[in-house]
């Protein structure tokens, strides 16, 4: 039987029409991931006054959603190496768009909290099928720029969260915000079920024999040729697996590059959830700044965020990664800093929000475009969603700092230098991982350690 490589089939290929309509619907679930995951932050003091709590009171809605996404980054997300990225992109879909609907229900901050801890079990598995499906589906050529459009609809999502704070709740309370998360991932349910194509290589990791290989590699190029005797394999490393297993990821020299990242995204996401969670209340508590001026600039500082996105995509197939990650992390330090010093209303403000954004989006996206190269398609969204589940245990433990700072009445600038230290340390942490630079126009590939 003759071998055919999958993943060498895949990056042959030109792109078509089909890839940039996976990257459109698997753009639309990242765009709702990341409405839901930030709105809470961006709406929390018009729901703690509508609730008549104060500011820190919403400290336990921030706990309980971080416990979710982190149970669920390590539960869920293996699921999908297991039953399919489509098949649980769906459910995870269905389940957290009708929690966050009832959730506009709530009369007191307890059912918020526990709603929207189970919403963050479903919500957690969002991201790293998405991610997968756009890593499995893009010619190598493109793959680091295509995860990077599909970040800057996360980004896009973070910022409309930003928007629903700025001109939504005032006419319709703090309850449409979760009218609008609610119904936006329900209503994008249809689209994966018709449009979205499973991933040829976990089909192929999980069973090389399935009778749908053959029509699924002639729906990506009509004129294969095919005879019905080909020994299909994923050609990335993969291999069959009947259930995924946390040791997978630390086995085949990933020891040290796994840890490495798991540390990185500890102290990477802590600080995004710290951020996201805290940050308006920040402004309002320690300098007077109604939440809707402030979501005004953060808004302004998305299209940061947009560009970090871009440019790291277009970097990460060029250069390597544990050189280009860091200088985005150092940038992101010196932002938080500057926001901290710079007075509100001063003009440099708006440009350190935009830096702000362009250096935090932009390092994540480095960090989670380098682990779709460094886990093969058998355990890639439980290598991703696992270093996501890390990432969100420093995502419950960080946020504690945000109460800690508002109920002691530290000062803005305090604050901002404590929380710098984090991405200092994820840039040294970036440095060590061993990789390797990519060939023109080839995406780079992280070397495992005993190669």
């Amino acid at each position: 039987m003759a071998s055919f490589n999958v993943q060498e089939f895949i990056d042959r290929q030109p792109l078509r029409p089909g890839h940039y309509a996976m990257l459109t619907i698997c753009g639309i679930a990242m765009f709702v991931d990341g409405l839901d995951v930030f709105m809470v932050g961006k709406i929390a003091p018009a729901i703690a006054a509508g609730l008549g709590e104060p500011p820190s009171a919403m400290g336990f809605v921030f706990l309980l959603q971080q416990i979710g996404l982190a149970v669920g980054a390590f539960v869920a997300t293996p699921l999908a190496d297991r039953y399919g990225r489509k098949r649980m992109l769906v459910i995870s879909s269905l389940i957290f768009g009708t929690l966050t609907l009832a959730t506009a229900f709530s009369t007191t901050l307890l059912q918020i909290a526990i709603l929207r801890g189970l919403s963050g079990i479903f919500l957690a598995g969002g991201l790293p099928m998405a991610v997968s499906l756009v890593a499995e589906a893009t010619p190598r050529h493109r793959r680091g720029t295509f995860i990077a459009i599909s970040f800057a609809a996360y980004s896009f999502g973070s910022a409309a969260g930003g928007a629903i704070a700025a001109w939504v709740i005032n006419d319709y309370g703090w309850q449409s915000g979760f009218w609008i998360g609610g119904l936006l991932p329900l209503l994008s349910v249809p689209l994966m079920l018709f449009f979205l194509p499973e991933s040829l290589q976990f089909v192929v990791s999980r069973n090389p024999r399935d009778p749908r290989i053959p029509a699924m590699v002639r729906r990506i190029d009509r004129n294969v040729r095919l005879d019905g005797n080909e020994d299909f394999v994923a050609g990335d490393g993969s291999r069959r697996l009947d259930k995924a297993k946390l040791t997978d990821i630390f086995r085949d020299g990933r020891m040290r590059t796994t840890t490495l990242i798991w540390l990185a995204c500890v102290c990477a996401m802590g600080t995004t959830a710290l951020m996201a969670a805290w940050l308006p209340t920040f402004f309002n508590a320690m300098a007077g700044i109604p939440i809707q001026r402030f979501a005004i600039y953060a808004m302004i500082g998305f299209t940061g965020g947009l560009v970090g996105t871009l440019c790291m995509g277009w970097l990460m197939d060029r250069f390597r990664p544990s050189r280009v990650i860091p200088i985005f992390y150092l940038g992101l330090a010196a932002s938080i800093i500057g926001l901290g010093l710079v007075p509100f209303d001063a003009a440099p403000f708006i440009a350190i929000m935009i830096a702000l954004s362009l250096f935090q989006v932009g390092g994540q996206t480095g960090l989670n475009t380098l682990m779709t190269q460094i886990y093969p398609a058998s355990m890639r969204s439980t290598g991703i969603g696992w270093a996501g589940g890390a990432g969100r245990i420093g995502g419950i433990i960080l946020p504690l700092f945000g109460w800690l700072a508002v109920s002691q009445n530290f000062s803005l600038p305090l604050t901002m230098t404590l929380i710098a230290l984090m991405p200092l340390t994820v840039a040294g942490l970036v440095v060590l991982i061993r990789d390797k630079k990519p060939a023109p126009g080839v995406a780079s590939l992280a070397v495992p350690e005993a190669a």
